[in-house]
């Protein structure tokens, strides 16, 4: 398969390899990012790292209690390796495990949550006028205000809903807004949003966003919601945001796309500038 891409698509599947696998060693439970991690590896032809990761899939399921999608995966590789002692191990540990289980795994709850794609993010109606727009924020005061992280008045003050008229230019996030206003730091913010919403981290500034592909979104959901579709591996498009919370920028995008989505965090400024890019 390998042979069949271009010198263009290579370096972008090496790209995108280099950094799903630091996001994979901090977080080994992803199996969404191993999921990408995989497919970018069977389309290098790379069949070693492609089982190796396999096995780390089928790793995060058992630890996430989805044994029956450990066996599956782990099966996938015996098709090809059936002599393979790790795979062989690893299922015999899996039917002791079975047996031995007598109530509900541990973190069964976050990984079905997970494996939407979308986390907390779901799909909203987007046909006629909405009553109150979800668009992440009554979480997103259940973190900052809640947390003791800011007071109430300043949340209000600071929590700024776009209108429906198309923007000029990307809006600020919450998160920019209020770090300029030297409240909470970028960072803290980032850290507690993605514990929250148990998603990944993914610094853009030296990923090379898919132009072609951000362009084929609606330019004023992007620019609203701070959010940039920046690849596509398979039927999955990646999405970055710092407001994995909004169900109405979910359904926008979903409104423009057959695929699903897989969200990420990452910082505003650098979602700023990539729209700046992506839109001129």
């Amino acid at each position: 398969m390998a042979a069949t891409l271009t010198e263009s698509e290579k370096a972008q599947l090496e790209q995108t390899i280099d950094m799903f696998e630091v996001i994979t060693q901090s977080q080994p439970q992803d199996y969404q990012s191993l999921e990408i991690l995989k497919e970018a590896y069977i389309k290098l032809n790379r069949e070693k790292d492609m089982i190796n990761t396999s096995k780390r899939i089928a790793s995060a399921y058992v630890q996430l209690g989805q044994l029956s999608s450990a066996i599956l995966e782990y099966e996938s590789i015996l098709q090809k390796y059936p002599d393979d002692p790790d795979v062989q191990q690893a299922l015999s540990d899996i039917e002791n495990q079975a047996t031995n289980l007598s109530g509900p795994a541990p973190m069964m709850e976050v990984a079905e949550s997970k494996g939407s794609g979308t986390s907390f993010i779901t799909k909203a109606s987007v046909g006629g006028v909405a009553q109150e727009l979800e668009d992440g924020k009554a979480m997103m005061r259940k973190i900052f205000v809640d947390g003791k992280l800011i007071n109430a008045g300043d949340f209000d003050m600071y929590w700024n809903t776009p209108s429906d008229k198309e923007p000029s230019h990307a809006i600020e996030p919450f998160i920019q807004i209020i770090a300029d206003k030297g409240l909470v730091s970028i960072e803290q913010s980032l850290k507690i949003i993605t514990e929250r919403a148990r998603l990944a981290y993914m610094p853009l500034e030296k990923f090379d966003v898919d132009m072609e592909l951000a362009r084929s979104f609606p330019k004023g959901t992007c620019r609203r919601w701070c959010v940039v579709p920046i690849d596509r591996m398979s039927k999955t498009v990646i999405v970055a945001t710092t407001n994995p919370f909004n169900k109405q920028a979910a359904a926008e995008l979903e409104k423009a796309t057959n695929y699903r989505l897989l969200w990420y965090i990452s910082p505003p400024a650098d979602l700023v500038k990539v729209l700046k890019r992506v839109f001129r």
